[in-house]
């Protein structure tokens, strides 16, 4: 079978920055509902669509067609007595920007923003809401592993069967009071 729209489609791939520095070797494959269902970059749903199990490819993504540009705005500083000890660098937080983002985004469709903790001070936490791949061009090899047809669950949910984004205990506003909650898990392609 092809890959064509409404396939659920299993992906084997290695990601690279753009000097070949690996960043990421799928353990398992990258599962997901192709044909504009948002499951993985368009780019990659271009590469593929159209080709057999066994398919071979590596392309290239700028910024803007992967995690975006790196965006200065999205550093934030907060009080340390804010958080969860033990405090760790590298520790994810899911929260808003601000009350005026919060406001202006009236789409619930929208996701959060992740933050991670990039430095500790003693009273202070720096965080920063970029994805940690934003601002770099990115390289995949990409080789298809399985294609079979959505069920009609796949096609209402808008993603295979058991595949599900972020978990997360609680939502985080940076400007309320209440401590944060960690963030769970957080996929890193898509």
């Amino acid at each position: 079978m092809k890959v064509q729209k409404n396939t659920i489609v299993s992906l084997k791939y290695r990601l690279t920055d753009a000097q070949d520095n690996l960043i990421e070797e799928s353990a398992g494959p990258m599962i997901y509902l192709h044909g504009g269902y948002d499951g993985t970059f368009p780019k990659i749903e271009e590469a593929v669509d159209g080709h057999d199990v066994g398919y071979e490819t590596t392309i290239q993504l700028e910024p803007n067609d992967a995690f975006g540009d790196y965006d200065p705005e999205l550093l934030k500083i907060e009080a340390r007595s804010r958080f969860p000890e033990p405090l760790e660098v590298g520790m994810q937080f899911e929260g808003l920007l601000d009350d005026e983002q919060s406001a202006s985004e009236d789409d619930d469709d929208e996701d959060p923003l992740i933050y991670t903790v990039t430095d500790l001070a003693e009273d202070k936490v720096v965080l920063d809401g970029n994805h940690p791949l934003a601002g770099l061009a990115l390289k995949f090899w990409l080789q298809i592993a399985d294609v079979r047809q959505a069920t009609e669950e796949e096609l209402e949910d808008g993603h295979p069967q058991g595949a599900f984004g972020l978990e997360v205990e609680d939502d985080l506003d940076l400007d309320d009071e209440q401590p944060p909650q960690t963030v769970m898990q957080r996929p890193t392609l898509h």
